[in-house]
Parts: C-alpha cells; structure tokens; sequence
C-alpha cells in the first residue's frame, strides 16, 4: 500500500483511529489496575495530544468543566443523597427496608432488583450508593462483589430507560415531537426484557429464601417498608410532580427527617465531612474534563459519514452512531446533534425508531466510561471498572438483538 492510499485512509478514518485508540489505552490502564481517575485521566491527556489541542485549550476546558454548574451539580447530589444515607443507616432504616421486603416476599432476588428500581426513580448519581447497600446486604456473600456491582447498577438504571424524570427522555421527546405516553408505552416490553436479562445472567445465581419466616401481617410489614423509605419516596414525588430540583428537595427532606426522626446535632456532626469523598469528588472532576475534552474534538459530528456507505438499513446504522457516540459522548451530545438528522433520514420514523435509538443510547451509557454512576458503583463495591463492562457486554448483546426484532414488529402497527 502506496503513501497516497495511507494518507488517504488516514484523512478520512484519522479522527476515528485516534479515537479507538484512546478507547484501548483507557481499556489497557484498567487491566493493569490502574485506578478509574487515573486511566481515565491518561485519556484525556491522550485525546489533547492526539487531536492537537492547545495546552491552554486543554487546560480551559478542563476549568471550565470543574467549575461548570452540571458538575457541581453532580457533586452537590452526591455529597447531599450520601448524607440522607447516612442517616437512614443510623436510625436502620436501610435495614428495616431490607427486613421489610424479606417480610413481605420472602425472596433475596426481590431485595436486590426492585430496591435498587425503585431508587432508580430518583434521577441523581448519588442514588447509587442507596441502591448498592440493600444489593449488598440482599446478596451477601453468594455472588462475587464484581457480580453485586452489575446487579446495583444494571437495576437502579433501569428507570433511566424510559421514564421521563430524566432529562435525556424529556429532550428527546421535544426534538422529534413524539409524544411522552407513546415512548414510555412502547418501551415497556424493552423495560421488561432488561429486568428478564438481568434475572437471567446474574440475579438467579442469588438463592431466593431469606432465612426468615414468613410474613403474618403483610399490611404492617408494608408500613413498616414505607416508613422505612419515605424519604426516597418524597424526594422522588417533590422531582417527578412538582418538578423541585434534587438539591432542594433533598435537603428539605433532610430537614424534616432531622426533627421527625429526632436526631442531634452531635449524631449528624461528622456526616458533613463524611458524606464528602475525595475519590467521589476526583472522579467526578476527571469524568467530565475527559468527556468535554471529547466533545470539543467534534469527533462525534463525524460519526453520520463514517457509517453512511455501510450496506445496512438506515435505523441500523444510526443504532451504531447512536451506541458508539454515546459511550463516546454521551446521551445529551448524541441526541441533541443526531437525533433530528435520523428522524429526517429514516422513512416513517416515530415511536419505532424512537424506541430504538432511545435504548441504542441508553444501554451504550450502561458501558461508557462518560457515565459517572459506573464509577461511582464501582467506587462503593471497590471493584474495577473492566469487571463491570464485562459482565454488562453479553446482556446488552442480546438485548440488542432482541431490540432490533421489536422495532421491525413495531414498524408493522406503527
């Protein structure tokens, strides 16, 4: 192969190669047990000097993204939903829940999928931890931490998938004009395939019996379960009906758990610096600088062209754009700038292709180093990152799968 021909190729494929190989080097710094902040760290060093950014660039990007009201968002809802849980575990409320649902179903896979669901409602990063206490305490020791790690986060994103408390949903429903009923109502089946598959590859391996008796007053067990969790409970209400933002509601109900749950000063005292971790906060900083320093690349505007020849249907190759922008990006860039172009691509595109591309993007986020409630996860198990995706990548496979036979059947109602 002449000079001419690898010049070419590489005009046109370079951003892509770059890009594949900053993937792989964050993939190799992982196997090597090189901590997430720091892998993903090298990786945004790499993209700077594979792309040739400026210096000064690089570093104000990486400013502005400390700085920026999205990241000290994240911050704030993490450092406030640890605070709330550790309060909840000083007055056992975390472990009512748990002696609760045992009460109740008397099944350890329950404790450990519709728990971590249900805090799924609440749309912060922080709700992770939550989730991952009750998987911890429902599992115990029959499944690997590695294992416990996907079943917290597998099930707690689940809601992330269709409901429109989470602001990927409600943008994706304003540019395309379809209505929010009609994707929510045609991503249950999808919704109900993510909860078999997880049963399927890793939730059976939980043995079901509790070691407790029977429930003999289910009605006191589920008051017991609701006093337990009203916390959760009103903080989504306050989001999802009225709209209040997570912050807000969060410390109101923080508030009012203080007094009614009659808590003092000195026992809520070392929950301020506690509820605050450093690794938590690192992460969270390296996470974003490393996925604005991706988007400043304009990598993912790219994506429509490298694909557009391949002799495949068209919703096809925007499921690619759509999984591999968003594991590169994530779920906001690639909606926001592919969205409308599939729409208009697409012949008959509506509540089928929606469908699609929606779950497209949200299972590429369930692998994407971009999404910071993997590294939290793994943070709260001290697991690997790797472990995670590699238990993930057989599920979404054939979720994929399946995903693609649902959207032809769709297309023939809609």
């Amino acid at each position: 192969m002449d000079d001419s021909v690898l010049l070419s190729v590489w005009a046109q494929y370079g951003d892509f190669i770059k890009l594949a190989l900053i993937f792989a080097a964050i993939i190799i710094l992982l196997k090597c047990k090189i901590p997430l902040s720091g892998s993903i760290g090298i990786g945004a060093v790499l993209t700077v000097a594979l792309y040739g950014i400026p210096a000064l660039d690089a570093l104000l990007i990486a400013g502005k993204s400390m700085i920026s009201e999205a990241t000290i968002m994240v911050i704030l809802n993490c450092y406030l939903i640890t605070f709330l849980q550790r309060m909840m575990e000083l007055r056992g409320h975390l472990d009512l829940a748990q002696r609760s649902l045992s009460r109740l179903f008397n099944s350890r896979r329950v404790n450990a999928s519709i728990v971590p669901v249900f805090i799924g409602l609440l749309p912060s990063p922080g709700a992770i931890f939550i989730a991952g206490s009750m998987v911890d305490d429902a599992c115990e020791d029959s499944i690997s931490k590695e294992d416990k790690t996907f079943v917290a986060s597998y099930f707690r994103h689940i809601p992330e998938s269709f409901l429109p408390t989470y602001s990927s949903i409600i943008l994706a429903c304003q540019l395309t004009g379809v209505k929010m009923g009609s994707f929510v109502l045609g991503m249950i089946p999808m919704v109900v395939c993510l909860m078999l598959l997880g049963y399927l590859f890793y939730l059976r391996k939980v043995p079901k019996e509790t070691g407790e008796a029977a429930s003999t007053d289910k009605l006191a067990d589920l008051q017991s379960l609701c006093r337990s969790l009203w916390t959760i409970a009103v903080i989504i209400l306050l989001i999802v009906v009225f709209n209040v933002p997570v912050f807000i509601a969060t410390v109101g109900v923080i508030l009012v758990y203080f007094f009614t749950s009659r808590f003092t000063w000195r026992e809520i005292k070392p929950f301020f610096l506690s509820a605050l971790e450093s690794r938590i906060v690192i992460n969270t900083f390296v996470v974003m600088i490393f996925k604005d320093i991706l988007t400043h690349t304009n990598v993912i505007t790219k994506l429509p062209n490298l694909f557009a020849l391949l002799p495949i249907p068209s919703f096809l190759v925007f499921g690619i754009i759509f999984f591999i922008g968003s594991v590169v990006a994530g779920s906001t860039a690639i909606i926001t700038l592919c969205l409308p172009l599939a729409f208009a691509s697409v012949p008959g595109a509506g509540v089928p292709l929606m469908v699609f591309l929606m779950s497209c993007t949200y299972t590429a986020m369930q692998i994407s180093p971009t999404h910071l409630c993997l590294t939290l996860a793994c943070e709260h198990f001290k697991t690997d990152f790797g472990a995670l995706v590699k238990r993930t990548l057989p599920v979404i496979g054939i979720f994929y799968v399946i995903l693609t036979g649902y959207y032809l059947l769709l297309n023939l109602f809609f």
